[in-house]
Parts: C-alpha cells; structure tokens; sequence
C-alpha cells in the first residue's frame, strides 16, 4: 500500500467508533452488522462482548458465518453533510475466531484502550473475531495532494 493511502487508511481506522462487518452463510446469504474495533495496521479485531445480544456468543450469525464462511467484508466510513469530507475503506478478507493466547489478549488490550466501556466489561473469555486483510479499498472525496 503506498504511503498517502495507508497514512489515510490508519488514519479513519483510528478514529473511526464503528464499522459494519459483512459476513455470508454457507447459502450465499449476506448479514451485516454494526461493530467496533480495533486495527494494528495489519489485522482488526471484533471483541464478541456481553452487551445485550438475541443469542448467546457461539450462536450469533455472525459467528455461524465466520465458521462455515470465513470470508468477510467490512467498511468503516466517515460521513459528512459537507461532502467534500466523505471518505471510506472496504476491507475483504478471511476471518477467525481467537479464543486464548498472546494475540487474542493484545486484541482485547487494543479494544479496552480504545472503547472505555469495555474497561469494567469481562473480555478475558470473550472470543475475538480476528479480520486478516486481502485487500483493502479507500477512497476519499478529500484531495489530499
């Protein structure tokens, strides 16, 4: 990636609160979520906390999608009523679920220091869906030259 894109792509991944996960059953069938996140500048993280959910952690869809479909796509976007600012980035990808061990417990730190409301929220046990880029997209209206 050349350096005026990743400097723009590290940038909206920091900043940026949320983005939306795309994942695909074993049917072809699309689901989207809402997310927040945390990037390294190499892989994102998804903690899979204790905020209310329709169903337990191993029976999310999205959970359900990662493991028949580990394909995933996610964009996180800035948007503006002055659109000139607008700016994005689609990231395709395959996706795992950390349960233990150094990068899950990293995962979680970057997550805690980003998100304050997971500072008092049990994450140790929590599985982390883990976004291993293939290619990322981004695009700005901004003029950056």
């Amino acid at each position: 990636m050349r350096g005026q894109a990743k400097l723009q792509k590290l940038s909206l991944l920091t900043s940026a609160r949320v983005g939306h996960l795309a994942t695909v059953d074993a049917e072809g069938k699309p689901y989207i979520v809402p997310v927040v996140f945390a990037c390294d500048g190499h892989r994102i993280y998804i903690a899979l906390d204790s905020k209310k959910k329709s169903a337990s952690v191993e029976r999310l869809k999205r959970v359900r999608n990662i493991l028949e479909n580990p394909r995933v796509a996610m964009i996180v976007d800035h948007y503006a009523e002055q659109w000139e600012e607008l700016e994005y980035i689609l990231i395709h990808g395959t996706a795992t679920l950390l349960k233990q061990g150094k990068v899950h417990e990293a995962a979680l730190d970057m997550l805690k220091a980003k998100y304050p409301q997971y500072q008092c929220m049990p994450l140790d046990k929590a599985p982390v869906i883990c976004i291993n880029p293939e290619r990322w997209v981004c695009w700005t209206a901004i003029d950056r030259h």
